[in-house]
């Protein structure tokens, strides 16, 4: 699976198109802050967040491919200042939330709080997102309105708003863990090097997706 690919299906399972994707696959850097502002209590709740979304099983879970810390670099490197201070509030609006619901700070839970926090976000980005992609469309039409009434040198892009912080968590959770060296060669089927095409390729229940 190459990361174009795999883009396309994060896309699918999280409900949007994934921030800073297109950013990551050209290595270019966005005109976000330089210091996102992450701490290492920062970077070890989303080990735990992470690792919660991609447990540990019969292969490592996402915590092994130190997803904290890729995280990190992502936001850094890949968002823009907009979508990096609605992460880095996102991380202490998931501590709050965890709090009031469980009186204790995420990485005290038991994996099932943990687990029943994460479903709760999940519901509440999906509400989330949906009305701020209403709101975007009216606010992207009213912008190119504007800018079909200036000179091209005076347009600027349309951004719209950031995504919910816990779709931002999952995107980067998936994205880091099925890029690592431990998502493709542990838990998802990994050739080094390109081989044969074979269409009739027998296939067993169970077996492991291909990444290249």
């Amino acid at each position: 699976m190459d990361r174009r690919e795999l883009l396309k299906m994060i896309a699918v399972l999280t409900g949007g198109v994934v921030i800073g994707g297109e950013v990551f696959l050209t290595g270019c850097k966005t005109a976000g802050k330089a210091d996102a502002g992450f701490t290492a209590a920062n970077i070890g709740l989303l080990d735990e967040v992470g690792e919660t979304i991609i447990p540990t099983t019969s292969t490592p879970g996402a915590k092994a491919t130190k997803i904290g810390e890729f995280m990190k670099v992502m936001v850094t490197d890949c968002y823009t200042e907009k979508q990096q201070t609605a992460f880095t509030n996102g991380i202490a609006a998931l501590e709050e939330a965890c709090k009031k619901a469980n009186n204790k700070s995420f990485v005290e839970c038991t994996p099932q709080q943990r687990h029943d926090l994460l479903v709760t976000l999940e519901k509440e980005a999906k509400e989330f997102n949906s009305k701020r992609d209403a709101d975007d469309k009216m606010l992207r039409e009213a912008h190119e309105q504007k800018n079909s009434t200036i000179s091209w040198k005076d347009q600027k892009e349309f951004e719209g708003a950031p995504s919910h912080y816990y779709t931002m968590m999952k995107q980067l959770t998936l994205l880091g863990f099925f890029t690592s060296k431990t998502g493709m060669t542990e838990t998802l089927r990994h050739i080094p090097v390109p081989g044969r095409y074979d269409g009739e390729m027998p296939y067993a229940k169970g077996d492991k997706a291909w990444a290249e």
